[in-house]
C-alpha cells in the first residue's frame, strides 16, 4: 500500500510545471512588496485517501538572519501504517529576501526503501550538487550540473507562491528545481471558492499546476486552495490520480 508515498511525493515532488504560452523563465521573482516570510509558523494537514485517513504532514517555518528554514515530517498513521509504514523528513533553507533555495535535504522511510539526499545550489559557481545515499544497500550518488541563479525547491515552492501576487486573470512562472533540472512552472488561477476546514471556512483562490514532467505527469490534476488576503495560506492541496484522491486540509496554525 504505497497511497501516502504517492500523498508525499505530490507534496514534496510538486512538479507545478506547464509551459504558459510558451513562456520560460531562469530567473524566480522576489516577494511582492510588503510580504515576509513567517518568523515562526507551524502548519499541520491531514492526509486522506478517498475517504480514509492516511497520515499527517507537518511544516515548521523559522527565520535565521536572511534565511529561512522549512522543515517538513509526512508520517502515515491507523491501518495504513501497519500495512506501509513511512515516515518521511524534509529540511529547505532558502533566501527570505529573494525566495532562493540554498539546501534542499530529505530522509524518507517508506516500507523497505530508507534513502537520505542533499541538494546543494552554489549560485557563485552555478552549480547544482546532488548527493544521495541508499541506507539499506549503502549505495551513493554524486550528480553536479547547472543551476541558473535564484531557484526554489519542489517543496518551498508551495509556500514561495504565497509570496506572488494571486489573483484571478493574473498568473505567474516559478522555476523549480527537480531531480537535477530545471523546470519551468506555471500557477494558473482558476476561481474562487469557499473552503471548510476543521480550523472553519475561508475565502480561498484555486490553483491549478499541472506537470510537463515529474511524479504527476499524465497522472491526474492538482489544485491548491490559498487564501484570498495577503497571507495566501495554503489551506487545501487535492491530487486526483487515476487510482484516487488525495487531499490535504489544514487543522493546525500555530504562530509560536
Amino acid at each position: 500500500m504505497k497511497t501516502l508515498t504517492i500523498a508525499i511525493a505530490f507534496l514534496s515532488t510538486l512538479v507545478l510545471a506547464t509551459m504558459a504560452h510558451g513562456q520560460q523563465t531562469s530567473t524566480l521573482a522576489p516577494p511582492r512588496p510588503g510580504f515576509s516570510f513567517p518568523l515562526k509558523q507551524t502548519l499541520t494537514y491531514s492526509v486522506d485517501w478517498r475517504v480514509f485517513p492516511a497520515g499527517t504532514a507537518v511544516m515548521r517555518f523559522e527565520a535565521a538572519g536572511d534565511r529561512e528554514n522549512l522543515t517538513a515530517s509526512a508520517d502515515t498513521v491507523g491501518a495504513i501504517n501497519l500495512l506501509f509504514h513511512v515516515a518521511d523528513r524534509f529540511q529547505s533553507s532558502f533566501d527570505r529576501a529573494k525566495g532562493c533555495t540554498y539546501d534542499f535535504n530529505k530522509q524518507t522511510v517508506e516500507g523497505r526503501r530508507q534513502v537520505s539526499s542533499t541538494l546543494h545550489l552554489d549560485y557563485a559557481q552555478n552549480r547544482a550538487i546532488l548527493n544521495e545515499k541508499n541506507l539499506v544497500t549503502k549505495q551513493t550518488k554524486h550528480v553536479e550540473s547547472t543551476a541558473p541563479a535564484c531557484l526554489t525547491d519542489l517543496l518551498t515552492g508551495v509556500y514561495y507562491a504565497s509570496s506572488q501576487t494571486i489573483a484571478l486573470g493574473h498568473n505567474f512562472v516559478i522555476p523549480v528545481v527537480d531531480n537535477m533540472h530545471v523546470v519551468p512552472v506555471t500557477m494558473k488561477v482558476e476561481g474562487r471558492e469557499e473552503i471548510k476546514t476543521p480550523l472553519g471556512s475561508f475565502h480561498t483562490l484555486r490553483v491549478q499546476p499541472t506537470a510537463d514532467a515529474g511524479v504527476v505527469k499524465n497522472r491526474g490534476n492538482i489544485w491548491i486552495w490559498y487564501t484570498d488576503d495577503e497571507r495566501h495560506l495554503p489551506v487545501q492541496m487535492r491530487a486526483r490520480l487515476f487510482w484516487g484522491t488525495i487531499t490535504f486540509r489544514l487543522i493546525g496554525n500555530d504562530n509560536k
